[in-house]
């Protein structure tokens, strides 16, 4: 798999590459997805999304964060199957998503409703802040989308002293599930 470059920077973290490979493998994004990403930032996710999915429609309410995605995509090759929008959930929201990320906690029930109504299969959001988790999960299971929550902590390595010792990201709260695969309780009922 190709690495993905952002040479451009939102001022803003992107998703990580380790949280990417695990949020990669939830969305489980085919050839003939129209995957749509509720906060781009600096294009991270987009650009893997790009790699794989039919279509992508990012959003992100920030102009200047949509113009890193566009730069970042471009130096990534990608992008040819993209479209940006710059504004804010749930409005510029396709009726057409099989797929759905949401990278940012804002008006995320809005968004979630939008899902509900118009169907789509995979719903996927990232969250690092525990109140925010917490509501969030609460917004999943009363609209019937939940099948599990995945909470996950990665640690790089640096050397100290001539040993190794760890520095800790911060943890990732993720929420999967979906309108059109009989979502369950925390994903007991698999």
């Amino acid at each position: 798999m190709a690495q993905v470059s952002l040479p451009h920077d939102a001022k803003a973290g992107p998703t990580k590459p380790e949280v990417r490979a695990v949020l990669l493998g939830k969305l489980d994004i085919g050839p003939a997805d129209h995957l749509v990403e509720v906060g781009s930032c600096t294009g991270a996710v987009t650009v893997e999304a790009a790699r794989r999915a039919g279509r992508v429609t990012a959003l992100e309410r920030k102009p200047g964060r949509i113009e890193t995605t566009r730069k970042n995509l471009a130096a990534n090759d990608a992008g040819g199957n993209v479209t940006l929008w710059a504004t804010e959930a749930p409005e510029g929201l396709p009726d057409d998503a099989d797929v759905l990320f949401l990278g940012g906690s804002r008006n995320y029930e809005a968004v979630l409703d939008h899902a509900v109504e118009t169907g789509v299969a995979r719903v996927v959001m990232n969250v690092s802040r525990l109140e925010v988790a917490g509501r969030a999960t609460e917004a999943f299971r009363e609209r019937g989308l939940l099948d599990e929550v995945v909470q996950f902590q990665v640690s790089h390595g640096y050397d100290l002293a001539g040993a190794t010792s760890f520095d800790s990201d911060n943890p990732v709260y993720m929420l999967v599930g979906g309108a059109d695969e009989g979502a369950t309780d925390g994903g007991r009922g698999r």
